[in-house]
């Protein structure tokens, strides 16, 4: 999003922008807003990624982009923490002869979901676990849609919140993603709208119900999953999602992180959500399921680690290209 200032701001995981200069270096200035707490970005340089960079409010040094040898080069920037964070400015680029990369001509992949699909808690190389803030691991780069998408040549968006559920989150009732998902920061009351219009995905990938399953936090009432309401609510979600892009291919994914009984009865309820949708859209393309094979994360806090969103992505890769292919 562009802001009143003219500044661009990144407010979605792995929002992302690219530009080539030429030399040895370039700088990125690079803000917090006002009252807001720290962001990071991570940045790849000429294709291969380099690494994450801490953005504190007020800050004034740039993130300097350093190349080996002189000649053109290409960098992308990427935002490595979530939309609730809050958004991190990009005031201006300095270098010579930078120039704004365009959006590339590929197929584009959204990806919808939770803290996993966000890369949270999955990079304890900097900042070990249970230490800090519980975005100082987020590392949406290395999440399994951004890997998917890069193996397959495609570009994506990552919309996504941690805690987030179907119909109710990891701890409260709400707000849940059906509720925020058309809100360009997933919060309820915000006046800012996502463009539909500006963002067309050939394929949206949808995985939500960890959430849904979970126990919270042991302390809040929580009552036992309902998977009538989980069916139902999904059902609208995938309606909502369809009406505002007709044309893409819906994948519904299962989660890694729900095992046994209510692994099953995930599956069970994504397979209900595809008959009816199925029903009631007989000449779009049917709904496609991916079940993951069970994982036990390896990451902070229960989460998929980095390596373990490389195993995600490597599974995925095969299924996703096959739709795409479609």
């Amino acid at each position: 999003m562009v802001n009143d200032a003219q500044q661009l701001e990144l407010i979605t995981s792995a929002a992302h922008f690219g530009y080539t200069f030429e030399g040895t270096e370039s700088q990125v200035f690079a803000s917090v807003p006002d009252g807001g707490t720290h962001g990071y970005l991570q940045y790849e340089l000429d294709g291969k990624y380099q690494k994450r960079v801490k953005i504190a409010p007020n800050a004034t040094a740039p993130v300097l982009v350093k190349a080996p040898t002189a000649g053109k080069h290409t960098v992308w920037i990427y935002k490595a923490t979530e939309a609730h964070t809050g958004p991190i400015r990009i005031e201006k680029v300095v270098g010579e002869n930078v120039s704004v990369v365009q959006k590339p001509d590929v197929p584009l992949i959204e990806f919808i979901g939770n803290s996993i699909t966000s890369g949270a808690a999955a990079d304890p190389s900097e900042v070990p676990c249970n230490t800090a803030e519980y975005h100082d691991q987020h590392n949406a780069y290395m999440a399994y849609g951004p890997r998917v998408a890069r193996a397959l040549g495609a570009d994506f968006v990552l919309n996504s919140v941690s805690g987030i559920g179907v119909y109710r989150n990891w701890n409260s009732d709400g707000p849940t993603m059906p509720q925020v998902y058309e809100k360009l920061d997933f919060q309820k009351d915000t006046p800012h709208r996502w463009n539909f219009d500006k963002v067309t995905p050939q394929l949206v990938s949808i995985a939500l119900g960890t959430n849904d399953f979970s126990l919270g936090d042991g302390i809040k009432e929580r009552l036992p999953f309902d998977s009538t309401r989980f069916v139902n609510n999904y059902i609208e979600f995938v309606q909502q999602v369809k009406a505002n892009y007709p044309q893409a291919q819906i994948a519904l994914l299962s989660s890694p992180m729900v095992h046994g009984q209510n692994g099953a009865t995930l599956e069970n309820s994504l397979k209900r959500v595809k008959e009816t949708i199925d029903r009631r859209y007989p000449s779009d393309k049917p709904v496609a399921l991916y079940f993951f094979q069970p994982m036990q994360a390896n990451g902070c806090t229960g989460h998929p680690s980095v390596e373990d969103h490389a195993v995600m992505a490597k599974e995925l890769e095969p299924f996703f290209r096959k739709l795409l292919a479609q």
